[in-house]
């Protein structure tokens, strides 16, 4: 329980882990809830399409919970905002290009309506009861991304959200340097700054850069070329359309996200496309291949995304021929290089040009390397320090590179998500956490897909099931006709008929020995016959598939 001069800083996503980020600072009347994002799932994650943060403890304190602020609109930092507000309907704060991309999603939801959308910038101000929350302008690869400031009973503490310091950014959107400087002069207890370049030392490279390597690679490239990248970096879709505008292509869009996050920016005046650049698929062969550029999704190697269907033909109406140009706008995230590997090679196979890979200079992190992160630190000067967003060595680096420039050692908090830092007295102490736990989506629904369901779903995959189907007389509870065992995932019944013999035979034998009192009871059944078979099945194949009794009274 929050006393009342206390302050207790939350981070409920984004700690060992890239994606899914969540923060939330509370005082005796407020919670203040930063992010709420997504990550997609890995191969063991068997059917599961997004997982989001726990938001237990806010949903029990909901009452509390008086606003979503939102740093920029990436999915790890949006993504699961639609299912936060089923759950927690609060106004949500979020810059004009953020809240374009927001609006997407609670439209797929059908949340519009019922959510309240406010839009904020670098110089707004806000105040929920004893706490003023405002913002300043930071670099990334995104537009209108903020950083937060709150202005507690117990001092300042500062939420970095994503960033670098571009000093020649795309549209001249330019970091509040001497914001940050101001912040930092008039003291900074707490600092929360992300971590997921503390391993690469120097700087990070500007956008600047991409944009003179992506009209190189236009201007010697034959054939259509086909460019992938994220969907929400504006600033690269920008390269790319003067690029085009530059070589005299026209630009087609494939990827549902790819069109709308598109419409959003040429909308709200974020990207600017010269008029009749922007043809349909279906009038791209009405021109010489050299005329056209294909700009799509997929740049994770997400199989179902354009790219990868692309690169394995299944693209309809839309073919990549030998003498076409592929072009990787975008570094793999940690986890996706296999994916994105093997749609090179595809992309190879067809006998396409491939420019790939960080050499080649068709992206650059959006993330600051060290020296933005040392930069961060020495305006911000704060007392304590909690480096977030990163896995944990990620973490450590940042650490090291807080120590470097003055934090005091002992006053930075490497955390774990459910961990808790509890300041009082302008002193922190993290002494205690609350549990939380990563929320499995299973489809577009709120469904928490839990421990039970996914240990069922790898039992399946890794030794399948085995289904026995009896036939019993209601009357006399005895077997009218032989059992039928059934093996789906787990042996080739053609190849393993003693096995299912031997188990046929267990399962009449189960069924004779039972008493009187257990016949009459299905659950009773069913569970010796679980019991049996599966101890049988184990004994001659070291395998333990599910087993699902079926009885049929006749």
């Amino acid at each position: 329980m929050t006393a009342r001069n206390e302050i207790s800083v939350f981070a409920l996503g984004g700690l060992h882990e890239i994606g899914k980020n969540m923060y939330a600072i509370e005082d005796a009347n407020s919670i203040i809830v930063i992010d709420c994002g997504n990550k997609f799932p890995d191969e063991s994650l068997l059917g599961i399409d997004l997982i989001i943060p726990d938001i237990n403890y806010l949903e029990e304190k909901k009452e509390k919970v008086k606003a979503l602020i939102i740093t920029h609109g990436h999915e790890d930092h949006i993504g699961g905002i639609p299912f936060f507000l089923k759950k927690v309907n609060v106004p949500v704060y979020a810059t004009r290009f953020t809240l374009g991309l927001i609006e997407l999603k609670l439209t797929e939801h059908k949340l519009l309506r019922e959510t309240q959308l406010i839009e904020i910038d670098s110089k707004s101000e806000l105040n929920f009861d004893e706490m003023t929350v405002e913002f300043f302008k930071v670099n990334h690869s995104i537009p209108d991304c903020i950083g937060v400031v709150f202005h507690t009973s117990q001092g300042v503490i500062v939420h970095s959200g994503d960033f670098k310091f571009d000093l020649t950014p795309m549209n001249n959107d330019h970091s509040d340097l001497h914001k940050m400087a101001k912040i930092g002069e008039e003291g900074v207890l707490l600092l929360l700054s992300e971590s997921t370049n503390a391993e690469r030392s120097g700087a990070s490279p500007s956008e600047e850069m991409v944009g003179h390597n992506i009209e190189a690679a236009f201007k010697h490239a034959t054939g259509k070329i086909f460019i992938s990248t994220f969907a929400s970096n504006i600033y690269r879709v920008q390269q790319v359309v003067d690029a085009a505008k530059l070589t005299n292509r026209k630009l087609v869009l494939l990827g549902r996200s790819m069109v709308n996050v598109v419409d959003v920016a040429i909308e709200r005046g974020y990207l600017n496309v010269p008029e009749n650049m922007l043809i349909d698929q279906h009038v791209m062969d009405e021109l010489p291949p050299e005329r056209i550029c294909v700009l799509c999704t997929g740049s994770q190697g997400e199989p179902m995304a354009a790219l990868a269907r692309l690169s394995t033909g299944n693209f309809r109406g839309v073919t990549v021929l030998p003498e076409d140009t592929i072009i990787l706008a975008a570094g793999p995230i940690p986890g996706n290089e296999k994916n994105v590997t093997q749609i090179i090679d595809q992309f190879y196979e067809l006998g396409a040009k491939v420019i790939y890979g960080s050499g080649k200079g068709m992206h650059v992190s959006g993330h600051g390397y060290q020296e933005d992160l040392k930069l961060m630190l020495t305006l911000m000067k704060p007392k304590y320090f909690i480096p977030i967003h990163g896995e944990y060595r990620m973490l450590h680096h940042h650490r090291l590179l807080a120590e470097s420039v003055g934090v005091e050692k002992g006053h930075t908090f490497l955390l774990k998500n459910g961990d808790v830092v509890d300041l009082e007295n302008a002193i922190a102490n993290q002494t205690r956490s609350i549990p939380v736990d990563s929320t499995y989506i299973d489809g577009i629904g709120f469904e928490d897909v839990g421990d039970l369901i996914m240990r069922d779903r790898k039992q399946l995959s890794e030794d399948g099931m085995l289904v026995v189907v009896i036939t019993i007389s209601k009357r006399e509870r005895k077997l009218i006709s032989p059992p039928d065992t059934i093996s789906r995932g787990f042996v080739d019944q053609r190849e393993a008929n003693e096995l299912i013999r031997k188990i046929n035979q267990l399962v009449k034998k189960t069924i004779s020995d039972l008493d009187t009192t257990d016949k009459f009871s299905w659950n009773t059944m069913k569970q010796k016959l679980r019991k049996t078979v599966g101890q049988q099945v184990f004994a001659e194949t070291r395998k333990k598939p599910m087993i699902l009794p079926i009885v049929i009274e006749v």
